[in-house]
């Protein structure tokens, strides 16, 4: 897939108090990040697997649309499970990438937890949504970040099950950089940021509407362990905040966020006063919001 921009908004540095470069993953093919990790695991299965015909996943959305498309490439059938009440246009956007769609559970780790169960059941093989070989794909994005907005003070990343944030800590490692990273996490689904203040995995509802990519019950550990090695600190950012910073992306730079991918804006805005006058870094995760909510958001509706 080609790089994706990572522009410089000045309303949205006006907003914001300091010069925001949005890393512009709602722009990738499937308009979310998760088609890079995706495109690397399927890689590394087809040369492990020559034989494989078939893999499963479970999502909230982006990641299914990734494994959907980096399946179809290789030619083989993909299998996602999404829990009940999913987003009725990424399921669509799944469908239509050739996934075989199945609903089950309330929340994305009844969904996983099912998936691993059909794996057993039809031999297919189950591709996480926590995996190193992902985290090495997602750090690409953060490697073209990096190269295209130097000496960042800070940048804010969304955090779901935590790929995203690893691979911006693999990038800045990788060269050598200072720039402070941030995690960020719905209110309404704060395991992640519960977890990096007890300093172990401390499981926690997943409430948020807004921004399912955010929708965490229970850390990965081996994220997490990442995670408290190398982030700075989190930032919880509430359903309205969240919204706000749609409206805000939409207005300032005419792109459509979906909620986690606008949380890294709400993130800033929350510490605008820390961020004064600094050049820091917003990963916009995705675009992929269903019409109702995107209008909600924009006070349509």
């Amino acid at each position: 897939m080609p790089a994706t921009p990572t522009y410089t908004w000045p309303l949205l540095n006006v907003r914001c108090g300091a010069e925001v470069w949005v890393k512009h993953e709602n722009h990738s093919p499937v308009g979310a990040f998760k088609l890079r990790g995706a495109t690397v695991y399927m890689d590394w299965l087809a040369h492990q697997h020559p034989k494989l015909t078939g893999v499963i996943a479970a999502t909230r959305g982006n990641h299914g649309q990734g494994v959907a498309l980096a399946a179809r490439r290789r030619g083989w059938t993909a299998t996602i499970v999404v829990p009940y009440g999913n987003s009725r246009e990424k399921n669509r956007a799944m469908q239509a990438q050739g996934a075989e769609l199945i609903e089950h559970g309330d929340d994305f780790q009844a969904a996983n937890e099912y998936a691993t169960e059909l794996a057993a059941q039809r031999g297919l093989h189950k591709v996480a949504s926590f995996d190193r070989l992902l985290v090495v794909g997602t750090g690409t994005y953060a490697l073209e970040m990096f190269e295209s907005a130097r000496e960042l003070d800070t940048v804010f990343v969304p955090v779901g099950l935590g790929s995203s944030i690893c691979g911006v800590i693999a990038a800045r490692a990788a060269l050598g950089l200072k720039t402070k990273i941030v995690g960020v996490v719905a209110k309404a689904s704060p395991s992640y940021a519960l977890s990096f203040a007890a300093r172990k995995v401390v499981p926690h509802g997943a409430g948020t509407k807004i921004a399912d990519g955010l929708a965490c019950r229970i850390p990965v550990e081996e994220a997490l362990e990442v995670i408290l090695k190398h982030v700075d600190h989190f930032v919880e950012v509430s359903e309205d905040e969240i919204r706000s910073a749609m409206r805000a992306v939409y207005e300032d730079t005419h792109n459509v966020a979906e909620g986690a991918g606008a949380a890294s804006i709400a993130a800033v805005l929350k510490e605008r006063d820390g961020v004064a006058g600094k050049r820091v870094g917003a990963v916009l995760t995705g675009g992929n919001v269903d019409r109702e909510l995107f209008l909600e958001a924009l006070g349509a509706v």
